[in-house]
């Protein structure tokens, strides 16, 4: 009985044992099936993750901007129509050449008028109009690009002076909205609510029969026009300046590895030259990057769409970023002047030493047996008086 209860307990230990190693194990394959699942449910929606974006692939902006940073401040606005907002329209500004006379527009543009600082064109095209700025810009509202394009082709042409190799572009969006406040969200302008001016005498002198866009709003879209401009010629003159920089990058490599700039004085004037014109027109043109326009130290309201729109252009610190870059190259080129400058003169000193040398041969070939004469034939003549005594 003993060895029957002891044969009983030993098997019970072994099922208990097998039992739990089942357990065990099935509990392994469990673990193991979970987490084949899971990869397989992660690598399913993770394939479905990244197929999602090549159904909707998203364009990539015609115009990497500041105002691209900010842009998502304008979805609600987009995606929340109201029954009196308009249609979302473009504002497209171009810069074809470094200034624009605007004297010989008078007789291309006989329905335009003059705006301030502007020449300002109430239709063009299919209901839009036009600011011409003479820093070689202008700004398109209600336009697509290629009617912008014509009108530079058609109108412009003659008038520019300094023609970009390429336009310079900026492209935002706006609408029109009478119960909203005008302001600039993000990269979209609403047109709303504007405050009656300060002064009357700022008003549009001569009053347009019937604008394209709402009359109330000109001066309001004159204003952001006028930055918009100004960073578009910004623009322009950051890529000039970086042509320049890039044919002059050379320069201390090869003073570095030869000892020699590689350029002639005439030319390192040249390139000076076109860093003060640089400088002259990112500082003391009358349409500069800096200064506030006069229009805007009495009316306050324009002054703060003017100011909001600059900023969100970063045109400040644009500019500090090419003054900076031209200081530098200003610099590198003073210091391979100044070297130039000690070569000639070495080389005038050697030209100074041979003329004074060629000019002691021709003294002793033309004066030369009268010097001789001079130095040694009276000691000669004595030796012969002296000799007869003897």
């Amino acid at each position: 009985m003993n060895a029957f209860r002891r044969e009983l307990r030993t098997a019970t230990g072994s099922l208990r044992t097998n039992l739990r190693s089942y357990s065990n194990h099935t509990s392994l394959v469990s673990a193991a099936v979970h987490r084949n699942h899971w990869f397989l449910s992660s690598r399913a929606f993770s394939a479905s993750v990244d197929v999602e974006p090549s159904e909707t692939p998203k364009h990539k902006p015609k115009a990497s901007t500041p105002l691209r940073r900010s842009a998502s401040a304008s979805i609600p606005i987009r995606s929340n129509p109201t029954p009196t907002r308009s249609s979302i329209k473009p504002v497209i500004t171009l810069a074809t050449a470094e200034r624009y006379l605007l004297s010989r527009l008078r007789s291309r543009l006989p329905d335009a008028q003059t705006l301030h600082d502007a020449w300002w064109v109430p239709h063009w095209g299919d209901g839009g109009e036009i600011f011409v700025f003479s820093n070689g810009s202008f700004v398109c509202w209600g336009l697509g690009e290629g009617e912008a394009r014509r009108f530079a082709r058609e109108v412009l042409a003659p008038s520019e002076v300094g023609r970009l190799k390429d336009p310079e572009t900026e492209e935002l969006e706006f609408v029109t909205d009478p119960t909203e406040k005008t302001r600039i969200q993000g990269d979209l302008i609403i047109l709303g609510r504007v405050a009656p001016l300060e002064y009357s005498e700022n008003a549009p002198a001569v009053s347009p029969g019937s604008p394209a866009l709402p009359a109330d709003t000109l001066l309001a879209r004159y204003t952001f026009s006028q930055a918009l401009s100004r960073s578009t010629a910004l623009s322009g003159l950051e890529e000039s300046l970086e042509d320049y920089l890039s044919s002059v990058a050379l320069l201390p490599h090869s003073l570095e590895k030869t000892g020699k700039p590689g350029l002639s004085r005439e030319a390192l004037i040249k390139k000076l030259g076109a860093l003060m014109k640089f400088r002259q027109g990112l500082n003391l043109n009358r349409e500069n990057f800096s200064d506030t326009p006069d229009l805007y130290w009495t009316e306050p309201e324009l002054e703060g769409f003017f100011k909001s729109m600059t900023a969100a252009l970063e045109v400040k610190a644009r500019t500090n970023a090419v003054n900076e870059k031209i200081t530098y190259a200003t610099e590198v080129q003073s210091t391979l002047r100044q070297l130039l400058t000690e070569s000639s003169t070495h080389r005038m000193e050697l030209v100074i030493i041979a003329l004074i040398a060629v000019e002691v041969v021709i003294a002793l070939i033309r004066d030369g047996p009268e010097l001789w004469q001079m130095a040694f034939g009276s000691s000669h003549v004595e030796d012969q008086v002296s000799a007869p005594h003897s």
